[in-house]
């Protein structure tokens, strides 16, 4: 991710739009860099949970960035992480493909769609759970992923999803309850 091309873009843009004191336009550059230094990983991993694609999820992450600093939005951040991976998710939100998934939802959570040969021959444990995380519903996966991935509190997830708090805990305990059941369930076929 190109840290610095973001603030000099923006840079371009305010002086294109207002002109003023040099020294308040450097000031807000720096400090944009240095909350684009600071948050672009975090937002990157945010975008990469919901799209599962590196090139649309750093142009994710780039595009949010730049509709903050060109709304000045960065300025009035109160929780500069749960504003930021709300942005980021918003703008990654435009990008997913959108499918039916009532009926596809159940479907995922009776068949991971592997064979039990697959995952001997890997042996990777962790692989296997990162599978087995991409294969659960949307509506499952996306707040397991913010909440023990991103290590985002209920309250943050609550906030960048835009559900009930209740919601997000009720979600990640079914989660991590179905990915359980997998894993005992894979553990199984292998003894």
């Amino acid at each position: 991710m190109e840290r610095m091309d973001l603030a000099a873009v923006w840079t371009e843009e305010k002086r294109a739009v207002a002109p003023g004191d040099a020294n308040a336009e450097a000031d807000a550059a720096a400090e944009f860099a240095a909350l684009v230094a600071r948050q672009s990983r975090t937002m990157y991993r945010v975008a990469f949970g919901l799209l599962r694609n590196a090139h649309d999820a750093e142009d994710a992450v780039q595009e949010a960035f730049l509709k903050l600093y060109r709304t000045g939005a960065w300025l009035r951040m109160e929780n500069e992480r749960a504003f930021l991976a709300r942005t980021v998710w918003r703008v990654a939100l435009d990008r997913v493909p959108q499918k039916n998934t009532e009926d596809a939802d159940e479907a995922e959570l009776i068949d991971t769609g592997w064979s039990s040969e697959q995952h001997l021959a890997a042996g990777d444990e962790r692989e296997l759970l990162r599978q087995m995380i991409d294969g659960l519903p949307e509506k499952l996966r996306r707040p397991l992923v913010l909440s023990a991935i991103e290590e985002m509190t209920s309250v943050e997830v609550a906030a960048v999803m835009g559900i009930p708090e209740g919601t997000v805990r009720t979600r990640v305990m079914r989660a991590k309850a179905e990915l359980k059941r997998r894993f005992e369930a894979m553990k199984g076929v292998q003894r």
